[in-house]
């Protein structure tokens, strides 16, 4: 009786296991099929993301960052100009084309020398991608203030 028992447990626990197995990998495929892109006609240009947040950084720090895109269309992704919002934000250009399927970076520096201050800046992307020759993107953060040297205390008379 007892080999019975466990023979039909050993015979529902692998049953389970088989059914856990095939419903994580349709999961994981259905995953992967949500992440890819939809292709279109022409060059095309979809960024992983459209804004970055630099957050609350220390003034003079390291105000380098990039933009990834992938070129979802089935022609060359051609980049001919990008255009800060002003002095202050500047964009760096790909200069060969992005294949299709390809990724490729948008390069954005920040001066953080303007300590103190809260900012949002724009970067303008002139491209041959369809149906968006111009795409703005984002930039936002906060500058914290230079700290000032701490005064020595004045000498007190004894």
């Amino acid at each position: 009786m007892k080999k019975i028992v466990l023979l039909a447990a050993i015979a529902i626990f692998s049953v389970t296991a088989v059914n856990a197995q095939k419903k994580a990998k349709k999961a994981t495929a259905a995953k992967v099929e949500a992440t890819k892109t939809p292709a279109i006609d022409g060059a095309g240009m979809v960024f992983e993301n459209e804004t970055i947040d630099y957050g609350t950084i220390p003034a003079d720090s390291d105000g380098n960052r990039k933009f990834e895109f992938t070129n979802n269309g089935n022609k060359p992704l051609i980049i001919s100009n990008t255009q800060g919002s002003c002095g202050c934000t500047v964009p760096t250009t790909p200069k060969e084309p992005i294949a299709p399927g390809a990724k490729g970076f948008i390069g954005v520096h920040y001066a953080t020398d303007r300590a103190g201050q809260s900012f949002t800046k724009t970067v303008t992307v002139t491209s041959n991608a369809a149906g968006q020759e111009t795409k703005v993107l984002t930039i936002k953060g906060n500058v914290l203030p230079r700290e000032t040297p701490a005064t020595p205390a004045a000498p007190t008379k004894s």
